[in-house]
């Protein structure tokens, strides 16, 4: 089988789907209401797929430091991808409804661990259902698998690190993945402070999307990329959002680019809010 590590298209999905050695992972979820994803997933999904929860399964416990979805513990996401029957060889498709901005969390966290075939369906459920594909209901029980885990601490950025890059005062190299109103601070749906940290570039991770939530071609991520550095991305940077998932969108957006993959700064908005003394821009 090829080997998928950015995007699947739904006819490229076709071939490899029933197969051994690929696991289908639903990831769809509403931050509003949290049982809706797995109520949709029962409804209906791809075939053989199997169903993460973003709060149960691709986040560890909240606390009173974290932002809203902290990464799990090493040995509860090696437990969660046993279950799922994700071993070192299995090709992974996530997907999610259509933007590919939950599904992305899935496969940034399966890079992190250094499993690095792991695609996202690209134009998710909807493009598999505009092409044809089918639904079933049934859940699968697939053996139980020996995944292999190796942490790559250096695709993560923390609150440490962007505080002591603020206090430097040379130009932060951050993006974040939220919407622009909330980045500005003119509204907050979510969290308890509006605004956004001082010095960071406001990329919304749905500029990198066509109207039907498919992703834009890879010359026109990087003219996107481009264009909100100016003279070309710096060597490194890292990306965040409200809760460290669709930041996950902005590093998939900028590998497929053929840029340099970012870190990803796991608290982001959430986490940082948590500290009173910490620095706020915006309305």
């Amino acid at each position: 089988m090829r080997a998928y590590d950015k995007l699947i298209e739904p006819a490229e999905l076709r071939d490899v789907i029933g197969a051994d050695d690929c696991r289908i992972v639903d990831c769809r979820f509403d931050l509003l209401e949290p049982g809706k994803g797995r109520e949709e997933y029962l409804a209906g999904h791809i075939p053989g797929a199997v169903f993460a929860d973003l709060d149960r399964d691709l986040a560890g416990p909240v606390s009173g430091t974290s932002g809203r979805h902290p990464l799990p513990d090493v040995d509860t996401f090696r437990a969660t991808l046993a279950g799922f029957g994700i071993g070192p060889d299995t090709q992974v498709v996530a997907y999610d409804y259509a933007s590919g901005a939950l599904a992305a969390r899935l496969w940034w966290m399966l890079r992190w661990i250094g499993h690095r075939k792991a695609a996202v369906l690209n134009g998710g459920l909807r493009a598999w259902l505009a092409a044809g594909g089918g639904l079933e209901t049934a859940v699968p029980d697939y053996a139980p698998t020996k995944p292999s885990v190796e942490p790559q601490a250096a695709l993560i950025a923390d609150t440490d690190e962007i505080t002591a890059l603020l206090g430097e005062g040379c130009g932060l190299p951050l993006v974040d993945a939220r919407d622009a109103p909330r980045f500005r601070g003119e509204r907050e749906p979510i969290d308890t402070v509006a605004g956004h940290i001082p010095g960071a570039l406001n990329l919304p991770f749905s500029h990198a999307l066509n109207a039907d939530g498919s992703f834009k071609s890879a010359p026109k991520l990087r003219e996107m990329w481009d264009e909100l550095f100016g003279n070309g991305a710096p060597p490194a940077f890292i990306v965040m959002c409200g809760s460290g998932v669709t930041a996950c969108h902005l590093a998939l957006s900028a590998e497929i680019a053929g840029l340099e993959l970012p870190r990803v700064y796991v608290g982001s908005w959430s986490e940082w809010i948590r500290d009173p003394s910490r620095p706020v821009s915006g309305a």
